[in-house]
């Protein structure tokens, strides 16, 4: 019984992080490195992470400076900005990428908040598929005859105890992506 709510609490964080890593990825009207972590360059024939070949760095509030460790490859990190869904515009000088980002509109900030909440309503799900999951685990072993009626009931509490809580803390992840994105 213990080993399944631990196991349970275990992949509702994961569910938890998951959506905090997606929420990165969605642009608000500040500049930000995480907003480059999906976006992958070819580097000799391998699409490699950005971050593993240039040191990225937000030097003002609307502006991200990406210095590629090997000068050759600036137009292909160029190239890869370019075709993401960022809808930015780099520039360079031969020596380092310079990212403006332009405020959002007020149509993309609702845009990119039903994005969140699309994101937020997916994690939900996994939690509640993550209840099921153990609730079901719980009841095979009670039919198994290892745990008692009582002991099926109290950790079927506890389980919604759990899940209870990890939706809160989507909303609150939700609650403040979307203000993040909103403001202006």
């Amino acid at each position: 019984m213990d080993q399944v709510q631990k196991q349970t609490e275990v992949r509702m964080k994961k569910s938890v992080h998951a959506l905090e890593e997606e929420f990165n990825t969605i642009r608000t009207g500040r500049a930000s490195a995480a907003l480059f972590d999906k976006i992958k360059v070819e580097y000799y024939g391998n699409p490699t992470p950005l971050n593993q070949v240039a040191t990225i760095s937000v030097p003002e509030a609307r502006l991200v400076v990406i210095q590629p460790w090997d000068k050759g490859i600036i137009s292909d990190i160029e190239k890869a900005i370019q075709k993401s869904e960022l809808s930015v515009n780099p520039s360079n000088d031969g020596k380092v990428i310079r990212i403006n980002i332009p405020p959002l509109t007020e149509e993309r900030r609702k845009e990119y908040a039903k994005v969140a909440r699309n994101m937020a309503e997916q994690a939900r799900v996994a939690v509640r598929n993550i209840r099921r999951d153990a609730n079901d685990e719980l009841k095979k072993q009670e039919k198994d005859g290892d745990l008692s009626e009582d002991e099926l009931k109290r950790a079927e509490d506890e389980i919604q105890k759990l899940t209870d809580k990890y939706v809160e803390e989507i909303n609150q992840a939700l609650e403040s992506k979307e203000n993040e994105i909103l403001e202006i």
